[in-house]
């Protein structure tokens, strides 16, 4: 086996950072509850430097999730509700005429929320196309520009954004291009009885868990650049491929697949299984992926980077199963 890497990570520094991640998730799960895999993919998501789609229904503690993940990392975080008036220069800011001493005119550029470390788009599908748009060139490089400027945003920048599986009706779908820049989409389900019991009993009463901070921005650039020195080796890098190029129907050896996706993953959904499989290991102190990381993240990585055709989906075909059958080649 030959690991890819340029330079090997200490193993100091990953036992350091697995206590502080330890730490980090266990203030997460003292105020989220029963999301024990939406915790670890969110934390997946922003290890490896991404943006993640968290797709719910309301009142899943998705809002409260992105909050929680913003004081325990110790980061800048920032919500904005997108709704069918919200323009481009409501995210990214605006420049203002102001008149100084004698007189004097000159512009100003005050910014949006979008400068932040960690910010939360709240049903971001309610918005038109041109403010989505407005998010594009911010989640891919980590600037905007305004006005013939460019303004970097700050380090580490990450959009985590919220849709409403059910309610589609004055809706805009969000374009395949900008889908592919979410790291993950993160699919929020109904707690367990025992986590919605404890809910009920600790979310009711005169005093409620509160976010704790455990590591700060700093600390998960750090991390982040050690994900990037996280050893892969050959028999993963090849699974990773073989998972990716199987979801082709041009290049695939699976009849479903052949019959049944209309267009299939591309070259940044191995990306992004790449970097996730290392920061699943590291967020598990394991000094290097698995096969099994690749299983356990193949469903959040493609399932936004996949569409099925019409007749698939009228003769009952879900993404589930495609990614099912994916799966079952490694």
């Amino acid at each position: 086996m030959t690991p890819h890497t340029s330079s090997a990570a200490p193993l100091d520094e990953i036992a350091a950072l697995e206590s502080s991640l330890a730490e980090a998730r266990a203030a997460i799960g003292r105020v989220i509850f029963g999301q024990d895999d939406v915790i670890d993919q969110s934390l997946i998501t922003l290890l490896a430097g991404g943006h993640a789609l968290l797709i719910g229904l309301p009142g899943l503690a998705k809002t409260r999730l992105v909050h929680t993940l913003g004081v325990v990392l110790g980061l800048d975080d920032k919500r904005v509700q997108f709704t069918p008036d919200l323009m481009p220069a409501d995210i990214l800011g605006s420049e203002v005429l102001e008149e100084g001493a004698g007189g004097a005119r000159a512009f100003r550029f005050i910014r949006g929320p979008v400068f932040c470390q960690l910010l939360m788009a709240d049903e971001i599908n309610r918005a038109g196309p041109r403010t989505q748009s407005a998010l594009l060139q911010a989640m891919q490089e980590h600037q905007v520009s305004v006005a013939g400027s460019r303004q970097d945003l700050p380090r580490p920048f990450h959009v985590l954004a919220t849709q409403n599986p059910l309610e589609q009706e004055g809706t805009y779908p969000l374009p395949e291009a900008q889908l592919d820049r979410f790291l993950m989409q993160i699919d929020v389900g109904y707690p367990d009885r025992e986590s919605e019991r404890r809910m009920l009993i600790e979310t009711t009463g005169a005093l409620s868990a509160e976010p704790v901070r455990a590591m700060g921005a700093a600390d998960l650039l750090a991390a982040q650049a050690l994900v990037r020195r996280i050893p892969v080796g050959d028999s993963v890098v090849d699974a990773i491929l073989t998972l990716v190029r199987q979801g082709r129907p041009e290049s695939t050896s699976l009849d479903l697949v052949r019959r049944a996706v209309a267009w299939g993953p591309g070259p940044r959904a191995a990306q992004a299984l790449m970097l996730a499989t290392r920061a699943r290991a590291l967020l598990q102190g394991r000094l290097a992926p698995s096969i099994d990381d690749i299983r356990a993240l193949a469903a959040p990585v493609l399932r936004h980077r996949m569409a099925l055709g019409f007749a698939a989906r009228a003769d009952g075909v879900t993404l589930a199963q495609v990614i099912g059958a994916l799966e079952a080649t490694l």
